[in-house]
């Protein structure tokens, strides 16, 4: 068997337990990400400045997702307002699709122009959610420790009266400096 660095490794069909421990293959080649990032400039650049449709506001285009056949693109968006607002943009976007993919096909040189699709993130509000937890938990982790938090007060009133015996010790320093001075 010839060896060398140009000659390509065998490799014994792995038995089926192994195919699943086996990594997956990158789902996204360098062309697609590189595609992805000039679509996501071209929509939110023309979104910003040349989209003039009232229903298409507060909107950030977040991500986009290439197929591998660079034939569909799907732009995650995120939009600020309710949910009715949500829709309302998503409508918009998707009734501009065409006009923004002629703004695509001027900025890619590839033989297809994606056909694109809008989503809603999810991401920020995932994101709230997970926060809400948290401080939920934080809280009742507090209300656990009560003792802790109890103990807190006490130090405090401790503090306060430390505070008082300072206020009897400075006339007593007074009265000190004053016996002294007088002797």
């Amino acid at each position: 068997m010839p060896t060398g660095p140009n000659v390509a490794a065998r490799r014994e069909p792995l038995p089926y337990s192994a195919k699943l421990l086996t990594p997956d293959p990158p789902l996204s080649s360098r062309r697609q990400l590189k595609a992805a990032e000039a679509i996501r400039e071209v929509v939110a650049t023309a979104v910003l400045k040349d989209i003039r449709d009232p229903r298409v506001r507060d909107v950030t285009i977040i991500s986009v997702n290439v197929s591998p056949d660079m034939r569909e693109a799907k732009v995650a968006v995120s939009v600020m307002g309710d949910e009715s607002q949500k829709q309302l943009s998503i409508r918009g976007l998707q009734n501009s699709a065409g006009f923004l993919q002629s703004k695509i096909a001027n900025r890619l040189d590839t033989r297809y122009t994606p056909r694109l699709s809008f989503e809603l993130d999810k991401g920020q509000e995932n994101a709230l959610a997970v926060t809400e937890i948290l401080a939920r938990i934080r809280a009742e982790q507090s209300g656990e420790t009560l003792p802790e938090s109890d103990d807190q007060p006490a130090a405090a009133n401790d503090t306060d009266a430390g505070e008082e015996s300072r206020s009897d010790e400075t006339p007593t320093q007074n009265n000190q400096d004053d016996s002294g001075r007088s002797n």
